[in-house]
């Protein structure tokens, strides 16, 4: 499944060009401070798996205020560099492959 391209950023690592994306609004958990950050990432000309990476922060607009940085471009080529080691493979079809970099993450109680 594509990414919706409103909203999404092109990031380019390795002279490969991707296509990512923080969801707008926070999952009911995630407003909560109940699960960290996650976005998604796809080959930005022929879309295949998709990479989800989960971060070690509270999505920026939680609603009870914790704070979120942002997700830099560097993040994000480090996360998609870290996939492709792993075995994430960008253009073949197949199920979200998932990259948990979310260790050090708080949860509210």
């Amino acid at each position: 499944m594509a990414l919706v391209k409103k909203g999404a950023r092109l990031i380019t690592v390795d002279g490969t060009t991707y296509r990512w994306r923080l969801r707008g609004r926070p999952t009911y958990d995630r407003g909560l401070v109940r699960s960290p950050l996650a976005y998604a990432v796809e080959h930005a000309d022929s879309p295949g798996t998709t990479l989800v990476i989960t971060t070690d922060q509270p999505h920026p607009g939680n609603w009870l205020g914790a704070r979120g940085g942002p997700v830099l471009p560097t993040q994000v080529a480090d996360g998609i560099r870290t996939a492709l080691t792993n075995g994430w493979t960008p253009r073949a079809a197949g199920s979200p492959f998932h990259l948990d970099q979310s260790d050090g993450f708080v949860s509210s109680p």
